[in-house]
């Protein structure tokens, strides 16, 4: 307890110790231990007697007065550290070396800390003795660790790896939440409400303005994205630039070659849109790039494959999709959505990009704006031509029916091209928002064969879930019903199991909704198996959907479905 002490020239315990079983006469021995020891103080002797009288301990008052100096040393350092005294860290490094020995001293570590945390550049050998002492290292500040980290990334990788678990859970958790909703889904929070997240502050403050330490945070993600494809590694690439860029973290957002892009782009997905002045922006970051700099293309895909950035870009391009239609004008016309297209297919490339390290902007297909985008047009055209008819008096309507095929340009480029896929995806939710039954009914059945199975994926399954509940009225129809499910959900649920989990998230809101009769045939092709199944939480959905379903055919059924639990 009393370690370092000797090294300081104080006595502790074993000297005490030492003097009684020397000495002839103990008591004038422990009075003159006393009077070397304590505090020197000429007048505090004479008051002393004063406390013996009050029944207060002598260690009770050296206590105190301990307590209350090193409060006044403490605030005193940081005094020090933060003036303008040129000298001022000589100072603290001279404190340290005269306080370093009782660093685990429980009474006297405090002050070492302060001391500590205060130094731009803490000696080698004590951070090396910090960093070998767990419990010290565990009670050192952010600011000692970061000195720590920066020449230890696997400690630093260690320190940092739960909170990138953690983030991933999180988004995860997000996309299977049982709200349903398409006014509060998963992007529906601004860029400044998910960077106040637990993980991207604390990331941030781990980080400081350390340079280097960004550097490995930027790696560690860039290494996972690559090991695991997951996209919200990018997410939080660009949440973590744009945190620092809100501390105004000048140090590394002036060396951060992609801040500006990051900037601009942020203020885009907060207003849901790239309006032409900010897409010029936009442009103007890709074009800048110079040669001999292509690498920072692997970072600017990885923020444009972020997918809030996604939503943003597709978002934009439906609307001026429709923007073209109006004005009759074709897609290759539109040097906005040929910028917008450029980014989309940037950030769909980000992976192979970085995995083969060839810095080089992916080729946008042209039949994509050619062909892909007329197709889908004519799509729209054919729905807008139905329902003008259907408008129009009996005598002046024709024989004409609601389209059932699509064309096979639409179907080709949704299964062999992902940039495609992506825009078929929203215009099928742009549908569902709609609450265009014809035209939904017309469009599901394609999404069965998508480019990497992009139908399937949870953002895309999230979105659509919530966009159907618009229509949760014509789910009491089986023929709508067939569609939805057998016609889409159904067809990969068994091999893909976050399609069961985001089925039965839906029937949770719309079972009431659909035909009762269809509901009973759901329900035991969507029974989970009893063994070797993972999501606990699918299993408790179904068995939550099947207590509710009985509750609304029978209150008795219900009954005997709680008392067998």
């Amino acid at each position: 307890m009393f370690a370092g002490l000797p090294e300081l020239g104080i006595s502790n315990g074993e000297d005490l110790k030492e003097t009684l079983t020397n000495c002839t006469e103990p008591l004038k021995a422990i009075d003159q231990f006393q009077m070397e020891n304590g505090i020197l103080l000429p007048t505090l002797q004479s008051a002393l007697p004063f406390l013996d009288l009050h029944g207060t301990p002598r260690l009770e008052f050296h206590q105190s007065v301990f307590d209350e100096l090193r409060e006044k040393l403490m605030e005193r350092v940081a005094i020090i550290a933060e003036g303008k005294d040129e000298d001022r860290y000589g100072k603290l490094e001279e404190l340290l070396e005269k306080s370093f020995p009782l660093v685990k001293m429980p009474s006297i570590q405090p002050v070492v800390m302060q001391v500590l945390k205060h130094l731009p550049k803490v000696p080698e050998k004590k951070l090396k003795t910090v960093m070998a002492d767990k419990e010290l290292y565990k009670v050192c500040s952010v600011e000692v660790k970061r000195q720590i980290w920066q020449d230890n990334q696997a400690l630093f990788g260690d320190e940092v790896s739960p909170l990138l678990k953690q983030y991933i859970v999180e988004k995860e958790a997000a996309l299977f939440s049982s709200d349903l909703s398409i006014l509060h889904n998963f992007f529906s929070p601004s860029p400044k409400t998910r960077r106040q997240g637990e993980v991207v502050l604390k990331l941030t403050q781990m980080i400081g303005k350390n340079v280097k330490l960004y550097d490995m945070v930027l790696q560690f993600l860039r290494t996972l994205f690559l090991r695991t494809r997951n996209v919200h590694y990018c997410t939080l690439r660009a949440e973590l630039l744009m945190s620092l860029h809100d501390l105004d973290i000048s140090e590394i957002c002036s060396v951060d070659p992609c801040h500006k892009f990051t900037w601009c782009l942020d203020a885009c997905i907060r207003e849901k849109f790239v309006d032409g002045k900010r897409a010029r922006e936009l442009q103007g970051f890709l074009d800048g790039v110079k040669k001999g700099q292509e690498q920072v293309l692997g970072d600017l895909s990885m923020i444009l494959c972020d997918p809030f950035a996604c939503n943003t870009l597709v978002l934009s391009i439906m609307r001026n999709l429709q923007e073209l239609l109006s004005q009759e004008s074709l897609p290759r016309d539109s040097p906005d959505l040929m910028l917008l297209l450029r980014m989309l297919s940037l950030g769909q490339g980000a992976w192979d990009m970085i995995d083969s390290q060839v810095f080089k902007e992916p080729r946008l297909d042209l039949e994509v704006v050619t062909r892909f985008l007329p197709a889908m047009m004519s799509v729209v055209v054919d729905d807008h031509t139905f329902t003008v008819e259907q408008k129009l008096p009996s005598e002046e309507k024709s024989s004409l029916s609601y389209p059932t095929t699509l064309p096979d340009a639409f179907n080709r480029y949704l299964q062999e091209n992902r940039v495609a896929c992506e825009m078929g995806l929203y215009y099928v939710l742009h549908i569902a928002k709609l609450r265009n039954k014809n035209a939904l009914q017309r469009l599901l059945p394609a999404l069965v064969e998508t480019y990497n199975d992009m139908a399937f994926g949870d953002i895309f399954l999230h979105l659509l879930t919530g966009h159907l509940t618009l229509l949760s009225d014509e789910f009491g129809s089986e023929e709508f019903c067939s569609v939805v499910f057998d016609g889409f959900l159904l067809t990969s649920f068994s091999s893909k199991e976050n399609v069961h989990r985001h089925t039965l998230r839906m029937l949770l809101h719309l079972q009431h909704k659909v035909l009762p009769s269809y509901m009973e045939t759901l329900m035991k092709t969507l029974e989970p198996p009893k063994q070797n199944y993972k999501e606990v939480s699918s299993s408790n959905s179904y068995k939550l959907i099947t207590y509710q379903h009985r509750s609304l055919i029978s209150p008795c059924s219900a009954e005997i479905y709680c008392s067998m639990g």
